[in-house]
């Protein structure tokens, strides 16, 4: 499927070829194990991650996947079958270009809501987070998607919660008082249900402290769960390993 990459030896060398060579050899890496598949594109600042692309192998495709270094998410993401996209996309990701300005160059990128914090402060990087979640509530195409957009809002309107790093799994809402990727987890976890309740557990999705039909009393009960004396939210680190 990728006649003209295998033609330049791998991905890196066809990138180089789209820009016409205003992407250095340096700037970009095939990966060593499947360099017709995968390569990564350094950027000029220093807060961002390679670029991360990657052919995929049953349809002619590229995905793309840009991150940030302190909680290692994604900024912008996107999939397209035009590879001269995918490097102008790779080329003002090394530039430094603004993230909007990438989706300028090349529309195909997707912004996933999340924004550049270089100096890696706690409070923006969880604000950055909240961000990324709103506009993931927004963007669903599933039957619960109003429900659960209401949620997020509800619980980001809501200084005490907003204050927290917030994070999801399995679209349960939960808090942090640290960043990732170690997160310390704190109060309850928080869901929207299809039946149009919501939930409100101390454990993991299970709603053992009540279901509600009223969105604020929800969010209220998870307020008075909070333990008191939360400080601001500090930087997550990985954990050491044991000696």
């Amino acid at each position: 499927m990728y006649p003209g990459v295998a033609a330049f030896g791998g991905l890196a060398a066809a990138l180089r070829a789209e820009v016409e060579g205003h992407l250095g050899v340096a700037a970009v890496e095939s990966s060593d194990s499947a360099p017709l598949l995968h390569a990564t594109v350094a950027s000029v600042l220093p807060y961002r991650e390679p670029l991360r692309i990657s052919a995929w192998q049953y349809e002619r495709r590229w995905s793309i996947s840009g991150t940030e270094p302190s909680v290692g998410a994604p900024l912008i993401d996107g999939t397209t079958d035009d590879l001269a996209e995918v490097a102008k996309a790779a080329w003002a990701w090394h530039d430094g270009e603004p993230l909007r300005g990438i989706r300028q160059t090349a529309p195909f990128v997707h912004l996933t809501g999340r924004f550049e914090v270089p100096d890696h402060d706690p409070a923006r990087l969880a604000e950055s987070e909240w961000q990324c979640m709103r506009q993931e509530a927004a963007e669903l195409e599933v039957d619960w998607q109003e429900a659960y957009q209401a949620l997020i809002e509800a619980a980001y309107a809501e200084p005490l919660l907003r204050a927290l790093f917030p994070f999801r799994s399995h679209w349960g809402l939960r808090f942090s008082t640290t960043t990732r990727p170690a997160v310390t987890i704190v109060g309850p976890c928080l869901t929207a249900n299809d039946d149009g309740t919501y939930g409100v557990g101390r454990g993991f999705i299970t709603p053992d402290l009540g279901l509600f039909d009223s969105l604020h009393d929800a969010v209220a009960v998870a307020v008075r769960e909070l333990p008191s004396g939360l400080g601001p939210v500090t930087l997550g680190s990985f954990p050491q390993p044991a000696n």
